[in-house]
């Protein structure tokens, strides 16, 4: 009876989080993300909707070169995904597109300035493979799947179609291109799942940044860890820190100061509805930040599903 439970645990929460799965990175690539390498059965599709509400120095870019930042943003977030079979083992693919609602003021080269603005984000595509203990499954195959350590890879490509305004420092788009890769473990652990994940983002340039400047930036590293544990009734919650170095900037070839090591803390609560319906709540704070990063997100999300025989 319990190994039926666990079952019918980790089914619901894999169908959870894929949807979710990379919601609050397309304004943050640092976000925190438990069981984003779970497994789940093939040909389910997802529907996604979302709130988040972040406060504080915060910014789009944490890597601007603006001091003193108070910031207030209402993000709303919108997606698809879904499940499929590639070479045998479980694939995701997924699109987010986010709106955002930003006020925030500041201190740039020692003048104070404020910006109001609302508009859409970049948007996303991702695409995840997960290349050991996850075999592509049908929905009546996973249901008697024992869940077991998970390894796979996770690609997102972000495009520069966000609102973005060169005149303006903070914008909520950000007129370059990024590609983020990463790689990740889950191990369970009777109730628990323990997870660990390092990534890496790349940009290219932006050409048209204050005015017609040339802003590069270098690659951000980042590591994640979870530890999820598993309640009654398919309810589950997650403790998770993430680190993250790099993104110094440069500015028509001008060094800048602006390294980013930083440390976040947040949790997650997941809480399937029915069959179709779930959602979750999750928050974040910044504990130790050098730039850009010390700010309070607290996030909700509605997903419902379809497909594979539900």
């Amino acid at each position: 009876m319990r190994n039926n439970r666990m079952i019918r645990f980790f089914y619901l929460a894999a169908t959870v989080i894929i949807g979710l799965a990379g919601t609050a990175r397309i304004v943050y690539a640092q976000s925190l993300e438990p069981r984003a390498y779970s497994n789940a059965p093939t040909g389910l599709n997802f529907v996604l909707a979302g709130f988040q509400n972040s406060s504080g120095a915060l910014l789009f870019d944490p890597s601007l070169p603006i001091t003193d930042v108070d910031a207030k943003v209402d993000l709303a977030l919108f997606g698809y995904s879904r499940t499929l079979d590639v070479a045998g083992k479980l694939a995701k693919i997924g699109v987010i597109i986010p709106y955002a609602s930003l006020v925030a003021d500041g201190f740039v080269d020692g003048v104070f300035r404020t910006r109001d603005t609302d508009g859409p984000g970049d948007p996303a595509l991702y695409f995840s493979y997960n290349f050991y203990g996850a075999p592509a499954l049908s929905l009546k195959e996973f249901k008697t799947f024992q869940p077991t350590t998970v390894s796979g890879f996770t690609f997102k490509l972000t495009a520069p179609l966000g609102a973005y305004d060169s005149d303006k420092i903070i914008n909520i788009g950000t007129n370059r291109w990024s590609l983020e890769s990463g790689i990740g473990i889950s191990h369970p652990v009777a109730n628990w799942t323990l997870e660990a994940s390092a990534a890496v983002t790349l940009y290219t340039d932006n050409n048209n940044f204050n005015s017609g400047k040339t802003r590069q930036q270098e690659p951000i590293y980042s590591t994640q860890l979870h530890l999820t544990y598993s309640f009654p009734r398919n309810i589950w919650a997650a403790l998770s820190v993430t680190y993250f170095t790099g993104g110094r900037t440069t500015i028509d070839g001008v060094d800048l100061n602006d390294l980013q090591q930083n440390w976040r803390t947040g949790f997650t609560l997941a809480l399937p509805v029915n069959r179709y319906h779930s959602i979750k709540l999750d928050g974040s704070r910044g504990v130790s930040q050098r730039t850009g990063n010390d700010f309070d997100a607290l996030g909700l999300a509605w997903q419902y599903r379809w497909g594979a025989g539900l």
